[in-house]
């Protein structure tokens, strides 16, 4: 074999390498690349109790309610699903029924989801990309020049 012979099997060989182990990187990350879960991604999953992931959706209206403690209990929609959700703490200044909302926590036993961050939207004609793209999926996002977006009413609720 010549110097360049070698030379080039070094760098094929490095390269056959990398190439392995980022194709293992990425499926043992597979799952978790998604920003976050729908409620609907949620159902069809199964994910288990315990498991700390991100849901996005809406804020059902006429959902929130708040209680002693700073608890909050609120659900949050895709227009097909609807998961609970419970959160102690302070809400974003902008957190309003019928707004785009991600929450990371995880699901309890009972299929409550725990949530122990809440990020909202930051101005009117703003929403989570992810959260927009999953409500045109789904059929129910609306967007007119400025408006805030509309979802149907979930057709199922988690419980």
């Amino acid at each position: 074999m010549t110097r360049k012979q070698r030379r080039l099997a070094v760098i094929a060989a490095a390269l056959g390498v990398l190439g392995l182990a980022t194709g293992l990187v990425l499926g043992a990350l597979r799952d978790s690349i998604v920003f976050f879960n729908s409620p609907t991604d949620i159902v069809e999953k199964e994910v288990p109790p315990g498991a700390r992931i991100r849901v996005g959706g809406l804020v059902r209206p006429g959902s929130v309610q708040r209680s002693e403690g700073m608890q909050i209990r609120f659900e949050v929609t895709d227009g097909n699903a609807a998961l609970p959700v419970v959160y102690r703490g302070l809400l974003p200044d902008l957190f309003r029924e019928g707004q785009g909302v991600v929450a990371e926590g995880a699901l309890d036993a009972g299929g409550v989801f725990r949530a122990d961050t809440v990020l909202a939207k930051h101005d009117e004609t703003y929403m989570p990309k992810e959260v927009a793209d999953a409500l045109k999926k789904q059929g129910h996002w609306k967007n007119d020049s400025g408006s805030k977006g509309a979802a149907a009413e979930p057709q199922g609720v988690v419980r």
